[in-house]
């Protein structure tokens, strides 16, 4: 017995032994739902509940407006998407080279700045009804009819050609992933070009096009920049209604919690739609789809159908900006300098925690084996999926709770007032920026491993080094072109985020996000367009690397 004992003993030690990567991937974990489980907790618990206030008034408001946009968009961006990808990856049609990799061009522009730029090109005083007045003799708006310009139908216009590249690249990777010999069986069968494409595309497809859309859904319901400009009142523009101009923290964390509901249900839906669906291809001897060569008018059109997604959603914003930027002066002014130094600064660190933390706890879940950190994994995707809104009220409050503990606390020991340490800096901001974007990290760093020999690390162990020596030895130089991406797309993302910005931002703490949005809201769009431009240059970086990625 007492042999037994000896031999037990040192296994319970083993594995009660503090484990710094499992108890880091805890705490990671913990950060990431704490803003989640905060706005739940504000909505059980209101200091005032205007839960029937919100009902009665203005809630079937903003979330008719809200379901209103995320359908719409949602429709058109299948429609553009899926369309665009099934002619590029099915035909040959002049500037198809160019244009497959043209149509991913609209990611880098702000859906807020698009929408700054449609309005000044379509306004009264904007080029378009300026040339028909002089062109036609009109002399005031009331001798001709144009379409109103800041409604609700034009910020779906706004969104859809901003974000269908989601769904168009996915899709077009799921139409070349397809088996040719699919295409040749049905032509035999004699369906035409549009009965290959709803019997044996669409179908096929239809994973990558819901996920696509999807996505598009979850970017429409974050949103603010555009639905604040065009005037449309949606849930997460009453958040911050309630919040900053009601003072109401409850109501808002309410507010907050239908958009999550929102999020959810599109999570599942999308989750849902492709449970009962398996396609499989067989992987032995098969062929490629081979682009068909569209000839004549057929050719031309396909051009024309897919030139113009990239004209409303890149060139036209990019082209508005270019006119109001010959202006030198909008380029030199303090205010604009020290916007793009702030978003250097809290962009670039949120960029590499992220990173940093997603690497930690991936590695740390794969070395420790444990149970708990491998389930909780998962969960750190959630920020992605959370709009900014919903972030910045569950960051801001605890935070500024936890500033307020420890000023009085420094105040009762007789020291000096610290004032606010996180919430009057930038430290809010940047975490609100890595619970974000964290899931884009993570993601990465998984993917990256995964591809690493597991011989490697197990040659390195055996040699002895310990695991973090492993690490900066073996996996880092091996992932330094992931880990590199993981930055540039996670920076990017930080550049254009723009409500959890002004949720978290110090006083007069200006980005380049937040001046676009504040001067475009007074319609100064000369003073917008050098901010607005640098944010398009940091996107094209990324779709760049994008475009390189999905040859």
């Amino acid at each position: 017995m007492p042999e037994q004992t000896s031999q037990i003993l040192p296994a319970r030690r083993l594995r009660l032994r503090f484990d710094p990567w499992s108890a880091g991937a805890l705490v990671i974990a913990a950060m990431v739902m704490v803003p989640i489980i905060a706005v739940v907790w504000f909505a059980l618990t209101p200091t005032e509940n205007i839960w029937p206030h919100l009902i009665r008034t203005t809630l079937p408001r903003y979330l008719g407006n809200t379901a209103f946009l995320m359908i719409s968009v949602g429709f058109l961006t299948a429609i553009i998407g899926t369309g665009t990808a099934w002619l590029v990856a099915m035909y040959r049609f002049p500037g198809r080279a160019v244009l497959q990799w043209a149509l991913l061009m609209p990611l880098a522009v702000p859906a807020y700045v698009g929408a700054y730029a449609l309005v000044d090109f379509l306004e009264y005083a904007g080029p378009v009804q300026t040339g028909l007045r002089d062109m036609m003799g009109w002399q005031t708006a009331r001798d001709y009819w144009f379409p109103a310009i800041r409604t609700r139908e034009a910020a779906v216009v706004v969104l859809s050609v901003a974000l269908y590249p989601y769904v168009y690249i996915l899709a077009r990777a799921a139409f070349r992933e397809q088996s040719g010999a699919a295409y040749e069986v049905a032509r035999a069968l004699g369906a035409g070009a549009f009965g290959r494409f709803w019997r044996v595309g669409l179908p096929l497809a239809r994973p990558a096009i819901a996920a696509g859309v999807a996505v598009v859904m979850m970017e429409t319901v974050n949103d603010f920049g555009t639905v604040d400009f065009f005037a449309v009142q949606t849930l997460t523009t009453g958040i911050f209604s309630v919040w900053l101009q009601g003072g109401n923290l409850g109501g808002a964390a309410q507010l907050a919690t239908c958009v999550l509901a929102l999020i959810i249900f599109l999570v599942t839906l999308e989750k849902l739609s492709r449970r009962k669906s398996r396609f499989f291809g067989s992987a032995r001897g098969m062929r490629p789809v081979q682009p068909a060569a569209l000839q004549g008018w057929q050719g031309w059109l396909a051009a024309v159908c897919c030139t113009l997604p990239v004209l409303a959603g890149f060139v036209l914003p990019v082209g508005v900006l270019l006119t109001h930027a010959f202006d030198a002066a909008a380029w030199v002014t303090p205010g604009l300098r020290l916007a793009m130094w702030h978003t250097l600064q809290v962009g670039g660190m949120a960029a590499v925690l992220t990173v940093v933390g997603g690497v930690f706890m991936v590695y740390g879940v794969r070395l420790s084996g444990r149970n708990l950190p491998r389930l909780l994994m998962p969960v750190t995707a959630i920020g992605y999926a959370a709009p900014g809104a919903v972030l910045g009220l569950g960051i801001l409050v605890p935070l500024a709770a936890f500033d307020n503990a420890v000023a009085d606390a420094v105040v009762w020991l007789g020291l000096a007032d610290p004032g606010l340490i996180l919430t009057g800096s930038a430290a809010a901001l940047t975490l609100a920026y890595v619970v974000r974007f964290f899931a884009i990290a993570q993601g990465t760093a998984d993917a990256a491993f995964g591809r690493v020999s597991p011989s490697l690390p197990m040659a390195a162990r055996a040699l002895g080094r310990s695991a973090g020596g492993t690490l900066r030895a073996v996996h880092l130089p091996l992932m330094r072109a992931s880990i590199g991406s993981a930055l540039l797309l996670v920076f990017v993302d930080c550049v254009k985020e723009l409500p959890a910005t002004l949720l978290l931002r110090p006083f007069n703490y200006d980005t380049l996000a937040t001046r676009v949005h504040a001067k475009a809201s007074l319609e100064n769009i000369a003073d917008a367009a050098p901010a607005a431009l640098m944010i398009t240059l940091v996107g094209l970086a990324a779709v760049a690397l994008l475009a390189r990625a999905n040859r």
